[in-house]
């Protein structure tokens, strides 16, 4: 997807594999989580994707959604996934091969999409928004290729909902600039309905779930990479993060360690 901040992992010049690999591991860890697993189950159902139909995903990652959607629209159908990060894209062709899915995978922009006006019957978007400077001009897009009747589900995190603890309000404060300023739109969940309006296309329907981590266990990627970062910015002291670090494990130990984000759903169409 467009985003100018080369900082961010899913920008297609930052192909480095060890960095996709560790993507890779964080979007199948996400994967696994009730939470979203319950909220994209909520949006198959509003997307009530059929046999025969054209359904784009756009921002496709690893392709485990796209498969779900190749497997709805049959063979008489077509399913396509839009991903402009090479190493995902790779990904995402080999696992639908070993899965016999006849998922497709494309390089492209959510700003720019490789389609036709009124092409898709379907389209669904999840955790792209969050990435882009210009989120409003991608939901557009997907408006302009949806056929009139067509359904679209947007699915995306609000950062303004971390939450996590045990930590001092000051470390906690810090954690939440972190993760909020790490994301080109941090408040994407909060204004799905927003750019579908905008887009001129109707809501109807919104959903929710929380992405609770498991309390009895610590997240150790996530919670170090957001210490590291509040140290590099000078958010908080060495100390400060070490006192995280052992209150968190102490936290784990007796299973009242927090860690979650909320993330939202709106699902809507283009009106005939």
């Amino acid at each position: 997807m467009t985003d100018p901040r080369p900082t961010s992992a899913f920008h297609p010049a930052n192909a480095d594999p060890a960095v996709t690999e560790r993507m890779v591991t964080a979007l199948d860890a996400l994967a696994a989580n009730p939470g979203v697993r319950q909220l994209r189950a909520w949006a198959h159902d509003r997307l009530a994707v059929a046999a025969g139909e054209r359904v784009l995903d756009v921002g496709s990652g690893t392709g485990s959604e796209t498969q779900v959607l190749a497997a709805a629209v049959g063979r008489g159908g077509s399913a396509l996934g839009i991903e402009p990060h090479p190493g995902l894209r790779a990904l995402a062709e080999r696992r639908a091969a070993e899965a016999g899915s006849a998922a497709r995978f494309l390089d492209g922009d959510a700003l720019a999409l490789p389609l036709p006006d009124a092409e898709a019957d379907a389209v669904r978007c999840e955790r792209v928004l969050q990435h882009l400077t210009d989120p409003a001009r991608a939901v557009a897009e997907m408006a302009r290729v949806l056929r009139p009747g067509g359904r679209v589900t947007l699915l995306d995190t609000d950062w303004a909902t971390f939450v996590i603890h045990p930590a001092s309000p000051g470390v906690r404060a810090a954690l939440a600039t972190v993760v909020q300023e790490a994301a080109a739109t941090p408040d994407a969940g909060r204004r799905l309905a927003e750019w579908e309006a905008d887009a001129g296309l109707t809501v109807d329907a919104f959903g929710s779930a929380v992405l609770l981590h498991d309390p009895r266990s610590v997240t150790w990627p996530l919670v170090h990479g957001l210490g590291t970062a509040a140290v590099e910015r000078g958010l908080i002291t060495g100390a400060q993060r070490d006192a995280l670090y052992e209150d968190l494990t102490a936290a784990a130990g007796r299973g009242s360690f927090h860690l979650s984000v909320t993330m939202f759903a709106v699902a809507g169409h283009r009106p005939r």
